[in-house]
C-alpha cells in the first residue's frame, strides 16, 4: 500500500495474526539510482519478517539490481503487476505489464538468474483480463519462468468498486501449480476464510481491510481498543511522521466514531493533540 505498508505499521499487524508483509510499492529504477530513495523508501528492522519488497519496474536488469540491493534485508521481491494508477500505467508499471507476458518473464528470469540466494521469492501481483484466458496464459508464462507464486487481485485493469471476480481467481488457481494468493474486498478473517474457500487459493491478501482494521487476521470485527493503544506505542517509538500516524488512526476509527467524533478527531494538527483527544475519549 503506497504510503502506508511501511516498518511501523507491518509492526503493528504482525502483532495482529498477519503472516507475510509486503513494503509499499517501490519504483526500482529510483531505488537503484539514488540512496537518498533508498533510505526514505526501504526501512525494515530484525523483527520485519518474513517481509517482501515489491517494486515498479519495466527493465530486467533495474529490477534484478534492486532485488540484489534487497536481498540481505528481506525474503523475497514482488512485481507490481497491478497497479491501475493512471501515472503508473503511463509510465509503463504496474498493470499495463498483463499485457507484455514476456517482459514480465525477462524480468524474473533475470532476477532469478542475478540473486544468488536460492530462498528468495520472485512473486508478480496481477489484475485479470477481460479474457481470462489471457490471464491464465501469463500466470503460465510466469510460473515456467520461475515465479515463487502470483497474487490475483480479482478485477480488470477498469474496474475500481465493482465486485471481485472471485470465480476468475479460481480459475486461474485450477490452471497453476504454483501458489495462488487471492486479493479483493476482504475485510474480515471471515471473508478471508470465505474466499478461501470459493477459489481454493493457497492464501489471501488484504490492503484496505487491513488499514480499516489492522487486528481484521486475529479475528477482530473492528479495531479494538488495545490495537489502537499498540498503534500509538510504535508510532512513537519509530518516530513515525505526524500525517501518517493521523491517518492511520482515521482509518482505523471509521467504524467506532461518531459523525461528530470524526469531524473533531480528523481535523487535529499535531500528535500532542491527538494524544489528549485519545486519552480523553477512549482512555488509551
Amino acid at each position: 500500500m503506497v504510503r502506508y505498508s511501511k516498518l511501523a505499521f507491518r509492526t503493528l499487524v504482525r502483532k495482529y495474526n498477519c503472516d507475510l508483509c509486503y513494503t509499499p510499492m517501490i519504483v526500482a529504477s529510483d531505488f537503484v539510482r539514488s540512496v537518498k530513495a533508498r533510505d526514505s523508501e526501504f526501512t525494515t528492522n530484525r523483527g520485519d519478517r518474513p517481509l517482501i519488497v515489491q517494486f515498479a519496474a519495466k527493465e530486467a536488469q533495474v529490477l534484478s539490481d534492486a532485488a540484489c540491493l534487497v536481498c540481505p534485508f528481506a525474503d523475497g521481491i514482488d512485481l507490481n503487476c497491478g497497479c491501475p494508477q493512471r501515472w503508473a500505467m503511463a509510465e509503463g508499471y504496474g498493470a499495463c505489464l498483463i499485457n507484455k507476458p514476456e517482459l514480465v518473464r525477462d524480468m524474473v528470469r533475470q532476477v532469478r538468474n542475478q540473486v544468488e540466494n536460492p530462498r528468495f521469492s520472485v512473486s508478480i501481483k496481477i489484475r485479470i483480463h477481460d479474457d481470462l484466458k489471457r490471464t491464465v496464459d501469463l500466470c503460465r508464462k510466469a510460473e515456467a519462468t520461475g515465479v515463487s507464486w502470483i497474487t490475483v487481485h480479482g478485477r480488470s485493469v477498469e474496474e475500481r468498486h465493482q465486485p471481485v471476480h472471485y470465480d476468475a481467481i479460481k480459475i486461474i488457481k485450477q490452471n497453476i501449480s504454483i501458489p495462488i494468493v487471492a486479493n479483493g474486498d476482504i475485510k474480515s478473517l471471515k471473508d478471508a476464510e470465505n474466499v478461501h474457500h470459493m477459489t481454493g487459493a493457497d492464501g489471501v491478501m488484504a490492503a484496505r481491510g487491513l488499514l480499516a482494521n489492522p487486528a481484521m487476521f486475529a479475528g477482530f470485527d473492528e479495531t479494538p481498543l488495545k490495537c489502537i493503544q499498540d498503534w500509538v506505542d510504535i508510532a512513537l517509538e519509530h518516530g513515525t511522521p505526524f500525517t501518517c500516524f493521523h491517518h492511520h488512526l482515521m482509518y482505523m476509527m471509521e467504524r467506532i466514531t461518531s459523525k461528530q467524533e470524526k469531524k473533531v478527531f480528523n481535523v487535529l494538527s499535531s500528535t500532542p493533540a491527538v494524544l489528549d483527544y485519545l486519552s480523553d475519549h477512549y482512555g488509551v
